[in-house]
């Protein structure tokens, strides 16, 4: 029976997929794992590999244990793909969920660290981050916000919005926010605030039929060309 005092890694990592096959705790703790997938999926032809192409060692950054930084050491596999039509010759399997294609962070860790930019700031959560033993920067940080924003389903509005500029840095660069009256939560941030940044959103958004706007006027020309019998 395993003592109640003990810290029993696998139940921190999906068993199903990975091994833990050694841990060396220095000034970091480094997991060394391997894969124990039989099959992967292609990303291009959606077709299920079963042939092994070899393998290879990924070195990923996971949440840090006790204020030291964790290193994954993983002996993940390469499939081939058989079918003939795919550009695809080999394919590096991804743990879906838990680590995917071509990162160097664990899913949890990713988002974390977005969770806490979005409290913060990005250079405030990089600072934060060092101070926790999780490397990364400010940089990496804004493009995990990027790459997390861009995943995101398109938002659908209702029929009512409101239109509003907002400044991204005052005097120069300014943007518009569309918020859904219903939900009162916003569904598009447009570059720029000129009638032509709103007619383009508005055409892809024809379903609207109530608008609530300050006096400015390149919202109004845009809304009464793109929507004339909008309200």
């Amino acid at each position: 029976m395993d003592s109640p005092n003990t810290l029993i890694l696998d139940h921190y990592f999906p068993s199903d997929v990975l091994k833990i096959t050694e841990v060396i705790e220095t000034d970091k703790i480094i997991i060394h794992m391997k894969s124990l997938s039989k099959t992967c999926i292609c990303p291009r032809c959606h077709q299920t590999l079963k042939h092994y192409h070899g393998t290879y060692t990924r070195k990923v950054q996971d949440l840090p244990i006790l204020g030291k930084n964790v290193q994954l050491r993983i002996k993940a596999h390469e499939y081939i793909c058989d079918n003939e039509a795919c550009p695809v010759r080999t394919v590096a399997e991804t743990f879906d969920g838990f680590l995917n294609a071509n990162r160097r962070m664990t899913q949890r860790c990713e988002d974390f660290i977005c969770m806490l930019a979005m409290e913060t700031s990005c250079e405030g959560c990089a600072r934060i981050c060092q101070a926790m033993n999780l490397h990364i920067s400010g940089d990496s940080v804004i493009r995990f916000l990027t790459e997390h924003y861009e995943a995101q389903p398109v938002p659908v509005c209702s029929e009512t919005i409101g239109v509003d500029d907002f400044a991204f840095k005052k005097r120069s660069r300014y943007g518009t926010v569309i918020v859904d009256e219903a939900t009162h939560k916003p569904v598009a941030v447009l570059n720029g605030r000129d009638s032509n940044t709103l007619k383009t959103w508005l055409w892809q958004n024809r379903q609207v039929k109530r608008i609530t706007r300050d006096r400015a006027g390149a919202y109004a020309s845009a809304i009464c060309e793109i929507l004339p019998d909008a309200m």
